[in-house]
């Protein structure tokens, strides 16, 4: 689930790279981005607005700060745990079965 997240993370900025390069091409006219309607060239930005819109709306954007807080969270107990130079179950020096 958080590959999933993390891409649709991307897809959405590609939304605004693309709209931005449109944009530039547009205004710079240079052909054939210069004879488009300028609602082709708007499109993606508002695609990507809308995206952020529902990702803000569903709760997407929150979900996917958690998980990164979570993981986080697993990184550092493990360093503190090897620094402490026990095991995953708390023992200190001990094999694992």
């Amino acid at each position: 689930m958080l590959r999933r997240l993390q891409f649709s993370g991307v897809m959405d900025m590609y939304g605004v790279v693309i709209g931005v390069l449109l944009v530039l091409l547009k205004l710079a006219e240079v052909d054939p981005v210069a004879g488009w309607s300028w609602w082709w060239i708007l499109a993606p930005l508002g695609l990507a607005v809308l995206w952020w819109e529902y990702a803000d709306r569903s709760g997407l954007t929150k979900r996917r700060e958690i998980d990164k807080m979570e993981d986080r969270k697993k990184q550092r107990r493990a360093q503190n745990m090897a620094a402490l130079g026990m095991d995953e179950r708390g023992r200190r020096g001990k094999a694992k079965r």
